[in-house]
């Protein structure tokens, strides 16, 4: 298995959707802090097939 680097995009969507994630789970909004943890394994996960796969 080859690991590529993740594209400037895909990185920062992983970057944007932890970041709404970790502020869900330290301030309370209305919607998002009751899915903070499927934010975060969102981006994770994102972050983990950018890498992954080639070119994305």
């Amino acid at each position: 298995m080859k690991l590529t680097a993740p594209t400037k995009v895909w990185f920062w969507v992983a970057v944007a959707l932890a970041a709404v994630g970790l502020l869900a789970v330290l301030i309370t909004i209305p919607f998002l802090s009751s899915i903070a943890f499927w934010i975060l394994l969102v981006g994770f996960i994102i972050l983990m097939l950018a890498n992954l796969l080639k070119g994305m």
